[in-house]
């Protein structure tokens, strides 16, 4: 299901399998315009006990979405005895720099690059 979509990207929450994908290109101006997409994260990790981020499939994504998914998973660290898990790609370069910093945010973060 999708809920949202821009120009260049998907957003994707499928809550019978605990899993938010997030694909395409992202390059949205600042927070705010990030907000519904770090609404949907929030929603999908109240829900789950065990929540699946995959980002496989996003090419890019700006500094300004690096925080907001830091700030994510900054707030991932109060939902005790949850579970989140970032599937990566490494065919993706910004990915390898970029998402290893979430272990440091949020230790029990499992990422897993495919």
């Amino acid at each position: 299901m999708d809920l949202i979509s821009g120009e260049n990207h998907h957003v994707r929450y499928d809550p019978t399998r605990s899993l938010v994908a997030i694909s395409g290109i992202l390059r949205l101006n600042g927070m705010s315009e990030y907000e519904p997409i770090a609404a949907v994260l929030r929603q999908a990790l109240a829900q789950n006990e065990i929540l699946t981020i995959d980002l496989t499939e996003l090419e890019f994504l700006n500094s300004s979405g690096i925080a907001m998914l830091s700030k994510f998973v900054i707030e991932a660290r109060a939902h005790e005895g949850g579970s989140l898990t970032v599937l990566g790609s490494t065919a993706v370069a910004w990915q390898g720099k970029s998402l290893v910093n979430l272990k440091r945010l949020l230790p029990t973060l499992k990422l897993d690059f495919q």
